[in-house]
């Protein structure tokens, strides 16, 4: 197994990646999320692959991509509420579903803490939905922890 950042080659495998969170996404909140996965959502990992503070991370096994995670460096300047903050976010985040359970995730995230300490990031953030317990499992097996919470009140 190998996790390193994605060829451009590799990014119509990245879109099936993604395809599968985004399907995820709409069967947890469709009154949220667009079903299908249109030339849009498709194009849009061009629009990531060209920005230099953005990154893609893959994780090979067996010659095929299994996961992959973008990676967003996030500048927030201080405001009259808070102090200036920068911090690596992981922006999405997936693995293959017939190879979840199986290191991927845990690999890809291990990469990440690497590269952001390399970068001399000191917090890495990313955000999830709720409905999406297993996600939330994995994610904090792997270390990370809850700071804050969205709640919603439907009427």
């Amino acid at each position: 197994m190998s996790t390193r950042f994605a060829r451009e080659d590799e990014l119509p495998r990245v879109n099936e990646l993604r395809k599968q969170v985004n399907d995820i996404h709409v069967a947890g909140k469709p009154e949220v999320f667009k079903p299908g996965f249109s030339q849009a959502l498709q194009d849009h990992i061009f629009t990531i692959w060209n920005d230099p503070a953005q990154e893609i991370a893959v994780c090979e096994r067996d010659g095929v991509l299994r996961g992959y995670a973008v990676l967003h460096h996030i500048i927030k300047p201080e405001s009259p509420f808070s102090f200036a903050r920068d911090f690596l976010d992981v922006d999405e985040f997936g693995v293959d579903e017939a190879y979840r359970r199986r290191g991927v995730g845990l690999e890809m995230v291990a990469f990440i803490r690497e590269y952001a300490k390399e970068k001399g990031f000191h917090r890495i953030e990313l955000n999830m939905w709720e409905f999406n317990r297993d996600a939330l499992a994995f994610y904090e097996a792997a270390g990370f922890t809850t700071y804050r919470r969205y709640l919603e009140m439907f009427l």
